[in-house]
């Protein structure tokens, strides 16, 4: 019997996780070691071993989810179910920090988690900060995938715009996204401009995402869209056109693509229309997120990257935004 048929698979299966374990354990590794004081949730509650037992769990817990992802088992399925769980366990900190838990917070000084505030907080402040850093570097390594994957208001517009299974056409999309984003911009300089106190400031930040939440509720459940992410956040629009520094792409195989549109309900950022499959790739708001790919019958809709295609490079997708999530997972904290 030639067992080489059996092996070989077996060991392509294994690859894609190992590799996703072994990245989230090197740089979770780093972080516990050169960081004074325990960043590591564990750590915190069992000093000495906490930090590297939570390194483990959250690594093989990459791997099972590289795993699935991989092997094609729904993968909207589990970008839903780990991006929610993210969300979940983020807001889950906070709360209890704000209860007076201090060792749920980050370093205890409490921001307000809006994401637009990654753009207007460094304008009113002029500075750069821990978390534009962050979000640069996402994109960096991974395209849009702080919008598919790490956001921690994305899940929850996710979630609601599932409501309906027939999303509905954004109209004014281009205009209404970038006067939101020109409106964060102008407002931080004109608040930094005529020196208005933190507190105040804080307060339009705070504004701004209430709002957000109520677009989220509104406008998203009845659009059946990612509305917030797509069209009102100003960090959704600035990854727009952010994300072609990265190599990733996404294409649609002409000579694959029958125009039966069976993908479009499966894009919640109205980045699927039949002008978009003609001209052989998803539209502008297109993040990579991969719900599509599965809902195609002739498997036109494709990962690029380099010279690598189809498989291989979503299997790298994959591994890359599952091993950035799990560490989010580890230490995203306020």
């Amino acid at each position: 019997m030639n067992y080489y048929y059996y092996i070989r698979p077996m060991n392509q299966r294994f690859i894609n996780p190992f590799i996703g374990v072994m990245i989230v354990i090197f740089i979770l590794t780093i972080v516990h070691l050169m960081v004074d004081n325990p960043i590591l949730l564990a750590e915190r509650f069992f000093p000495h071993f906490g930090g590297w037992i939570e390194i483990l769990l959250i690594a093989f817990y990459a791997g099972f989810i590289i795993d699935r992802m991989t092997q094609g088992r729904n993968i909207s399925y589990w970008r839903g179910f780990t991006w929610t769980l993210f969300t979940i366990v983020f807001f889950s900190q906070l709360f209890l920090g704000l209860l007076g838990f201090e060792r749920f917070l980050m370093t205890g000084t409490l921001h307000l988690p809006v994401p637009a505030l990654i753009i207007g907080g460094s304008l009113y402040k002029l500075k750069i900060g821990f978390m534009p850093i962050l979000f640069l570097s996402t994109i960096i390594i991974s395209g849009p995938a702080w919008c598919s994957q790490l956001c921690y208001f994305g899940a929850i517009d996710l979630q609601v715009s599932k409501a309906g299974k027939k999303p509905k056409k954004l109209k004014y999309k281009t205009a209404l996204k970038m006067t939101f984003l020109l409106l964060v911009i102008a407002g931080a300089l004109i608040l930094r401009f005529f020196n208005f106190d933190y507190q105040v400031s804080a307060w339009f930040g705070g504004a701004f995402g209430i709002a957000g939440i109520g677009i989220i509720i509104l406008i998203s459940r009845k659009k059946r869209m990612m509305y917030h992410c797509t069209v009102y956040c100003p960090i959704g629009t600035v990854t727009q056109y952010l994300k072609f520094i990265n190599p990733f792409r996404m294409y649609i195989e002409q000579a694959a693509c029958t125009l039966c549109m069976h993908c479009k309900p499966h894009c919640k950022y109205d980045a699927l229309h039949t002008s978009d499959n003609k001209n052989g790739k998803p539209g502008l708001s297109c993040t990579y997120c991969g719900d599509c790919v599965s809902s195609c019958d002739t498997d036109a809709i494709k990962y690029k990257l380099f010279n690598l295609r189809d498989q291989r490079a979503q299997n790298a997708w994959i591994i890359i935004s599952i091993s950035l999530h799990a560490f989010f997972l580890a230490l995203g904290r306020i």
